[in-house]
């Protein structure tokens, strides 16, 4: 790896890129280094979910039930990013099933208003995201979702190289297409962090979530011819989904 490959300004500028976390305003020229940067992308993941789990333990040591510590959970998680994941499902949801052809399909993507298909996708991500951290709460396992969190965001970069940009604007072609290097090592990261909370589950999960990142890559390049962040946005939700629907069916 180059010298100049990893650096510490690449960890605030991964927390940018992908939360709503008050930062310190960053020097014009650290975003030159964006498609660098996604090797921090799982630190950033574990950024806005360790106060998540906290939440959600604070709660229940207050009373609460596991169903309600989850609420808190999803709370301060979507809080702390903005939404910005949510959104991309919303809108890749709303744009693959809602036109016929990839020009129109990036259209609807691009509308900021919701249609049916991205509300029903909404109402499926928080609905079993929900569901499944309030078997892991109940179960006592909710510190592992942040191995999900850095599972999740570790496999963005992996559409990003893969795939070329669908349009010429907007988040993922502003970062730039990131190293294959840059992009294990972010993967590399997210499975030697989420070795002391799952042992080797880890790899089970990495593996999974890599083979949905690559049904969901197939799904984008034969319905608009690329990746948007839209798409990287939905990439995180189904990869967190299928990690947290995993561990509640192995801890259960």
């Amino acid at each position: 790896m180059r010298k100049n490959d990893i650096s510490l300004v690449d960890i605030p500028l991964a927390l940018v890129l992908l939360t709503r976390l008050p930062l310190p305003q960053l020097a014009s020229s650290s975003f030159q280094r964006q498609s660098r940067a996604v090797w921090a992308f799982p630190l950033a993941g574990l950024a806005v979910t360790l106060p998540a789990c906290m939440a959600a333990y604070a709660g229940q040591a207050l009373g609460l039930s596991a169903a309600l510590a989850a609420g808190l959970f999803l709370m301060v998680q979507v809080l702390l990013t903005g939404a910005m994941h949510e959104d991309g499902l919303a809108d890749c949801a709303d744009g693959f099933w809602g036109g016929f052809a990839p020009a129109r399909r990036l259209e609807i993507m691009k509308d900021s208003q919701i249609g049916s298909y991205g509300v029903l996708a909404l109402v499926f991500a928080i609905g079993l995201r929900w569901h499944a951290l309030s078997l892991l709460l109940d179960l006592g396992q909710g510190w592992s979702a942040l191995a999900i969190a850095l599972h999740s965001r570790a496999m963005m970069p992996m559409l990003m190289v893969w795939l070329p940009n669908a349009r010429q604007s907007g988040l993922s072609q502003s970062v730039g297409r990131p190293s294959r290097r840059a992009t294990a090592l972010g993967l590399g990261l997210a499975v030697a962090l989420a070795l002391p909370l799952l042992g080797f589950v880890s790899l089970a999960v990495a593996a999974l979530l890599a083979l949905l990142t690559l049904g969901l890559g197939l799904v984008a390049r034969t319905k608009i011819g690329g990746q948007t962040g839209d798409v990287l946005g939905a990439c995180q939700q189904v990869s967190e989904i299928a990690g947290l629907l995993m561990l509640a069916a192995l801890f259960s």
